[in-house]
């Protein structure tokens, strides 16, 4: 994974390639107790610290020219409580391997994001998320927190114990300290039947408020250039398991979703006015389909195209108004866009600096293929997006400062005074922190 240091001169960058850094120094722990004395000494050094995880933000959240702690020896299930229905892991496990495990032990997560390479903890802090009628973001299942702190201690906290950096830390965008290990809720393994289908534009958009309220995990895909879409609809089920066959599941998710799409973007990056052609192409090549897994077979998806990614949090009724200004200003623009748009859900929840706090969410994603200039869709797309009080994913791409944040969540300056309070010297700053939280 792209977030081992590339090159001999030490430099970090994000799997998506638009961050790089040079810390001065980097340090593997292989326990909580060597990465307090990492912190301990950097503080003695005058060294800002950041932990990293598989580099899958597109925002410089993990940027350092200070200490930088890679976490991949922090890995494994630490304990799983069957009674409490909780299984505490250290922070640098990978999602996937997070994900087998508890298969393994007959567990999952009520849901997950649409890829699983990241770390647990790098996932949880910048507010990854799938989609969801009732079930949220995979931070909004975290039951507990370890964390080491900015003068070395290590802090436990849930609802019961430091309730207030609970409610705050969940999502705490590397701001507060290093998490070291996460306690998640999980539920006896339970199968899902999947049904993707295209649709068009104008249908999903006028049924939305149907397709979210009748399925547990509905999200949508829209192509760019074309009035079409494909829906996916995720349903808890009784079974029996009907996975995709092996054959179909090459040709689909590695040879159209990957191989083609990866040949689609080459030929779209050279001669961009090929794209809207592919695109009608394209969102016409998947065809219906009905199948029934485990959880992380259906939410997950291998992602092997690299691409930059913008995505924005609006309250859920605005969505529908949100996606069609964005078609309008695509066809009205000379933007030629290869990847789909990308349109998922999740409930309210109570985590101070989350997309989803306080409000019902849909999420709108759009992205650009690596090494085509995002910036004119980007900006486009961000106006839309802020004139709905719009909520930046913390990991992806924006332009918001700190004064835009104040003003679209309502926590805002409780978890400020919480930083205060927890690292007052600020040793886990960085450039995006300083833009995003105030200096």
């Amino acid at each position: 994974m792209s977030s081992t240091a590339s090159g001999k001169n030490g430099t970090w960058r994000n799997w998506g390639g638009n961050v790089a850094a040079r810390p001065a120094r980097a340090v593997t722990p292989a326990s909580v107790e060597e990465l307090t004395e990492a912190v301990r000494r950097a503080a003695e050094d005058g060294l800002k610290v950041k932990a990293v995880g598989s580099g899958h933000s597109f925002t410089s959240i993990a940027a350092t020219d200070g200490l930088l702690i890679r976490p991949q020896l922090l890995t494994g299930i630490r304990d799983i409580d069957r009674d409490a229905g909780t299984v505490t892991v250290e922070a640098g496990t990978p999602l996937k391997r997070l994900n087998l495990a508890l298969a393994r032990e007959g567990l999952s997560l009520t849901n997950m994001g649409d890829i699983m390479e990241q770390t647990v903890s790098g996932a949880t802090s910048t507010g990854t998320h799938g989609t969801g009628r009732d079930s949220a973001s995979i931070a909004a299942q975290i039951r507990g927190l370890e964390l080491v702190t900015a003068d070395g201690s290590v802090l436990t906290c849930s609802e019961q114990e430091n309730p207030e950096v609970f409610a705050a830390a969940r999502i705490g965008l590397g701001a507060l300290g290093i998490v070291t290990a996460i306690t998640f809720a999980v539920e006896p393994i339970f199968l899902l039947t999947a049904r993707e289908e295209p649709m068009t534009f104008d249908r999903v958009t006028r049924s939305f408020d149907e397709l979210w309220a009748e399925n547990e995990h509905f999200e949508f895909y829209w192509f760019p250039h074309t009035g079409n879409t494909n829906t996916k609809r995720n349903n808890r089920s009784a079974g029996p398991e009907r996975p995709v066959s092996q054959v179909r599941g090459w040709f689909e998710d590695e040879f159209l979703s990957n191989g083609v799409f990866q040949v689609a973007n080459w030929v779209g990056r050279a001669v961009p006015a090929a794209i809207p052609p592919i695109a009608r192409v394209s969102s016409k090549a998947l065809s219906a389909r009905t199948y029934t897994d485990i959880p992380y077979k259906v939410f997950t998806s291998p992602r092997r195209v690299r691409f930059v990614e913008m995505e924005y949090a609006v309250p859920r009724e605005a969505v529908v108004e949100t996606l069609r200004e964005l078609k309008a200003a695509v066809e009205r623009s000379r933007l030629r866009i290869s990847f789909p748009v990308e349109v998922r859900t999740a409930p309210a929840d109570d985590i101070a600096l989350s997309t989803a706090s306080g409000r019902d969410t849909a999420y709108i994603a759009v992205h650009m293929f690596q090494g085509t200039p995002y910036q004119a869709y980007f900006t486009t797309a961000e106006r839309i997006f802020t004139a709905h009080e719009g909520r930046p994913h913390w990991g992806k791409v924006h332009t918001r400062d700190a004064e835009y944040f104040a003003g679209v969540y309502p926590r805002f300056g409780e978890f400020t005074a919480l930083r205060d309070r927890l690292d007052p010297d600020r040793r886990f700053q960085n450039d995006y922190l300083r833009r995003v939280l105030g200096p």
